[in-house]
């Protein structure tokens, strides 16, 4: 079914980006639909801001007030993340959502990160984003049907399992 998933863009409350990204993966994860939605990004780019003492680079929102979503369009997966809190509707004519095209997804920059799956178990890398940014993690389970990587985080002197998506992670 991975070759029916399209790019889909959905329109949030500003500020909401983040927060409808999180929810989705959790509803995701809870009701067990990685067989229709694979991705979910909020493309960012990399701003220098100069005060004129110092420069800072910070990230910023390309697109803010919209995420972008990889999925096959069902009934199912429509009901999901319309009825996500902070998601206001798919971009589209009406309510018929109209898929990305291939040029327009690569040209936003939400092409996948993660088509080349060249992870080992007990291999270490850094997580690159979510809770556990910059941490140093050691990869216990790899799972290609859900495209997650089951990590163990050391928190408070103990391994602790982690779940992360493939684009999360870069090794060492």
């Amino acid at each position: 079914m991975a070759e029916r998933a399209r790019w889909y863009v959905v329109h949030t409350y500003s500020g909401y980006e983040n927060k409808v990204k999180t929810d989705l993966e959790k509803t995701i994860e809870n009701r067990d639909l990685h067989h229709l939605i694979y991705d979910i990004q909020v493309p960012e780019e990399e701003v220098t801001e100069d005060n004129g003492t110092k420069k800072k680079v910070t990230k910023r929102k390309k697109f803010p007030g919209y995420v972008m979503i990889k999925m096959v369009m069902t009934d199912d997966s429509w009901y999901v993340v319309r009825n996500t809190r902070g998601a206001t509707g798919f971009v589209g004519p009406g309510s018929k959502p109209i898929p990305l095209t291939d040029a327009e997804a690569e040209s936003m920059g939400i092409s996948e990160q993660y088509e080349n799956i060249d992870f080992e178990v007990g291999e270490n890398v850094r997580i690159i984003s979510g809770s556990f940014t910059g941490v140093v993690a050691q990869i216990d389970e790899i799972n290609t049907e859900k495209r997650k990587i089951k990590v163990l985080v050391n928190m408070f002197g103990r391994e602790t399992p982690a779940d992360v998506n493939f684009n999360q992670i870069e090794k060492i």
